[in-house]
């Protein structure tokens, strides 16, 4: 029976909920990024129409990061500088670590919070913002999504629940896969293969180096509590024995219901970086809709559609996600040990993608700004 574990494994209830709940944070924040540019569209839309200006508009949201092609090729040095700081400095460094993230945490959970607001106050409130001074104005639901975001935060601080921190990390997932965006799938491509490199070097050799598993102990070393530390310092001693060590919100965990003291682990990582070539591919599928739909307007005979139209690129990338995580359960539970999932979640989403796009005739156009419409130029011929 036991050389069958690892099948078991699949169905246990913190494996079925990493699989489900990377996915839906994945779907759901690829669609909060369109709804962003229809949001743009629609508010531009309507200051072209007051002060009379063309109706063409161009979507280019302010809010947005857009990752260049030097910036994927330097950020996974980034984040190994940013792995060993943690791994050398976080014990003179934690508090701050807490507090960073703690900030980061409230404002991301707060965009995740705001369509549900924005949903209950729409029988009584118009969208009216509110002056705060220097701080902004503000809509009614978005201070309730605030709020409630600082509200689960000081939970979290006090309990250190693990449920708490998920939904944090949930939060941040959403925002990062919403605000980030890669602009073409050759920057994606030069993004994933890079943090893949990261992801395997971190995880199977800096064992090696600094004998230690840099990633896995980065990711399990819990912070101290900054009300604990602060307790000690004013002296209330009842008050700082009491505050919880805080597993930050850079992963999320999910205890077994069936094996005591089991649980599944996946880092933010792992969900967000591929979410970012999803969410690009689910923009393209969209603006190839949108094309083929002018196309068909302007000629008068539409298109009737193949099985390749009907399978769109975000499909063929979402089951690419599913296996490839799938792939990595399996290594972990083979292995009994920790598995670079961008290893197994990399390959199988980006070589069926790039496969795909060959053979519908995509790759040149995909590879290249595919978001970049280029009106040709009228040139008058002399008779």
């Amino acid at each position: 029976m036991s050389d069958y574990d690892w099948a078991y494994s699949l169905v246990d209830s913190s494996r079925v909920s990493t699989f489900l709940i990377s996915m839906l944070l994945i779907v759901y924040g690829s669609f909060r990024s369109l709804n962003m540019d229809l949001d743009e569209k629609d508010r531009k839309s309507e200051e072209n129409e007051a002060t009379g200006q063309s109706a063409n508009v161009t979507i280019n949201n302010e809010n947005v990061h857009s990752i260049d092609t030097t910036q994927a090729m330097f950020l996974p040095v980034g984040a190994s500088i940013s792995l060993l700081v943690m791994f050398f400095f976080f014990d003179s460094m934690q508090m701050i670590f807490a507090i960073c993230t703690a900030v980061l945490a409230t404002v991301a959970f707060a965009f995740l919070l705001l369509p549900m607001c924005q949903y209950i106050l729409r029988p009584c409130s118009q969208g009216t913002k509110i002056s705060f001074g220097c701080c902004g104005r503000f809509t009614s639901a978005e201070l309730m999504s605030f709020s409630l975001s600082v509200l689960l935060v000081l939970m979290w601080v006090m309990t250190g629940h693990w449920l708490l921190m998920d939904a944090l990390a949930m939060g941040l997932c959403v925002t990062m896969i919403a605000f980030v965006r890669l602009p073409s799938l050759k920057v994606s491509t030069l993004l994933l293969s890079g943090l893949l490199i990261y992801d395997v070097f971190w995880v199977f050799f800096s064992t090696y180096i600094f004998n230690a598993n840099v990633m896995v102990k980065v990711a399990t070393r819990p912070a101290d509590n900054p009300v604990g530390i602060i307790a000690k310092r004013i002296n209330f001693p009842g008050l700082a024995k009491d505050a919880p060590q805080l597993s930050l919100p850079g992963k999320l965990i999910f205890p077994s219901m069936h094996n005591s003291g089991h649980f599944s682990m996946l880092g933010l990582g792992d969900i967000v970086m591929p979410g970012l070539l999803l969410c690009f591919v689910m923009r393209y599928d969209k603006y190839k809709r949108q094309s083929n739909l002018e196309a068909t307007t302007s000629t008068g005979i539409p298109l009737p559609p193949t099985l390749t139209d009907k399978l769109t690129y975000f499909h063929c990338s979402l089951v690419g996600y599913f296996v490839g995580l799938m792939t990595a359960t399996i290594s972990s539970e083979v292995y009994k040990a920790a598995q670079p999932a961008l290893l197994y979640l990399v390959p199988f989403t980006l070589l069926p993608l790039l496969l795909m796009a060959y053979l519908k005739g995509d790759l040149r156009r995909m590879w290249h700004e595919p978001f970049n419409v280029t009106t040709p130029k009228k040139t008058l011929l002399d008779v």
